[in-house]
């Protein structure tokens, strides 16, 4: 029973032998995700210089030998770069939370689109990029401000403008917001042409079942790794099915070593890149909460949400000053750690330093990009599942009292905004959605309600 499995505590040391296994874990969980973020940003200029400059298809270019070589030249970020600050910012993180917060920093998402923006302005995609990195710099810095504040003042507003109520949803949907891409890459969503891939769904239900058996069966050193063994297995069944891409290993230098980029400054770029800094804000509360009711501290308090927010901040300005993406808690990792309560940070730590190691050699990279995206599909189905039962679990721990309007209303509310599809653009380039949107409008109706009960104005009976 999972109520039998020890649960290796945050600060706790891990032999090497069982520590390497368990960071792994942690490695494959964010790889995929982390690592598509500077992919796409160069599938950005790529794309811009195919549709723009040649006005041709991929195919036509792929005749043409010489304009071949031109497209594949094109690359504004390394993402080996990007292995190699994630691990660092990882080690910061986890410093300047005194080693009491355990969480994987990998490469956010909230920067995409105002970064997609930046980088096709023009046909000058790294003078473009550039600018991109001076303003992830300014929005590593906000948070580093934002974060000098809150240690000034405290953490008391939360329970004021995020309460139980408010925050149980929130969490719920970062596991939510996730189930889509999940069921995607597990291939149990229909593709374009409406149709199904049905030997990726056998090698996801497959992974899926045998990390769902381990979880509950397995024991001793076995009951800790049950993911690792979901992805070992997962992937050797797909290599009998013919389904593993081997170009990434076999394209790969065994030495690599990692470009790095200086930033400049540009007040347009800041502008258009400030409003995700709010984006990754929210994010960043939520995930430390869902961190929070994992390990079972109240991690807001010690080491402090101010604590937490300096060493994303940290981490996103040492990406911008070297080159690569800004940096955000992943929820995958927490999944990871929910699954098999493993909380410690050396662990952790230990996926940080793999993280730069492999940035210097390609071959492992390629190792790790060839494992089939049903494999990770099949993972990811649970990981975030999990996530999302945290939050129910928050509401039920917090013993909520739902006869009141105020808190039926807020929980309703934060659910819907979050699920609908609901959106607020700022500007042209970044929208508000999601559990971004739904964090906003809780913490809203949060202060309305406080402030109506305050007044004597509300009829819930005390």
């Amino acid at each position: 029973m999972n109520n039998a499995r020890p649960i290796i505590q945050v600060e706790e040391k891990v032999p090497f032998l069982k520590a390497l296994p368990l960071s792994l874990q942690h490695l494959f969980a964010m790889f995929s995700a982390s690592v598509l973020v500077p992919f796409l940003f160069n599938g950005f200029a790529k794309s811009h210089y195919l549709e723009e400059v040649l006005k041709m298809t991929y195919e036509q270019v792929q005749q043409n030998p010489e304009l071949l070589a031109q497209y594949n030249s094109i690359q504004v970020i390394d993402p080996a770069l990007v292995l190699l600050l994630n691990g660092i910012g990882t080690l910061l993180y986890l410093i300047i939370c005194k080693g009491k917060a355990p969480a994987f920093l990998g490469s956010s998402f909230a920067f995409l689109s105002p970064t997609a923006a930046i980088v096709t302005s023009s046909t000058n995609y790294v003078e473009n990029f550039k600018q991109a990195l001076g303003g992830y710099i300014i929005c590593g810095l906000v948070f580093v401000i934002v974060a000098f504040i809150i240690g000034k003042v405290g953490t008391s507003w939360l329970d004021i403008v995020l309460p139980p109520a408010a925050m149980g949803p929130i969490v719920a949907l970062i596991g939510l917001e996730l189930a889509g891409s999940a069921a995607e890459m597990a291939g149990l969503l229909p593709d374009a042409n409406g149709g199904f891939n049905f030997e990726n769904i056998l090698i996801s239900l497959v992974t899926l079942g045998i990390l769902i058996i381990g979880n509950l069966c397995f024991r001793g050193f076995l009951s800790v790794i049950p993911i690792l063994i979901a992805v070992a297995s997962g992937y050797g069944l797909a290599a009998i099915m013919g389904n593993v891409d081997y170009s990434a290993i076999t394209a790969a230098n065994w030495i690599n070593i990692p470009e790095f980029v200086i930033p400049t400054f540009k007040f347009n770029a800041i502008l258009v890149l400030a409003p995700a800094a709010l984006v990754v804000l929210s994010e960043h509360i939520g995930h430390l909460f869902v961190t929070s009711n994992i390990v079972g501290r109240d991690l807001t308090k010690d080491p402090g949400l101010h604590r937490s927010l300096m060493g994303d901040g940290v981490s996103t300005m040492l990406s911008g000053f070297c080159g690569s993406c800004p940096t955000t808690t992943y929820g995958e990792n927490m999944g990871v750690m929910a699954i098999t309560r493993v909380y410690s940070v050396w662990v952790i730590g230990g996926a940080g330093v793999i993280s730069i190691i492999i940035a210097f050699i390609g071959k492992l990279s390629g190792v790790i990009s060839s494992i089939p995206s049903a494999v990770m599909g099949g993972i990811s189905l649970l990981l975030f599942g999990i996530i999302a039962a945290s939050g129910i679990r928050m509401i039920v721990e917090a013993k909520i009292d739902y006869s009141k309007a105020k808190n039926l209303v807020l929980t309703a509310l934060v659910f819907i905004v979050g699920i609908s599809g609901i959106s607020i653009s700022l500007g042209d380039k970044v929208q508000l959605k999601g559990m971004v949107l739904a964090t906003l409008v809780g913490m809203v109706l949060s202060l309305i309600f406080y402030v109506l009960e305050k007044l004597k104005l509300t009829n819930d009976v005390e």
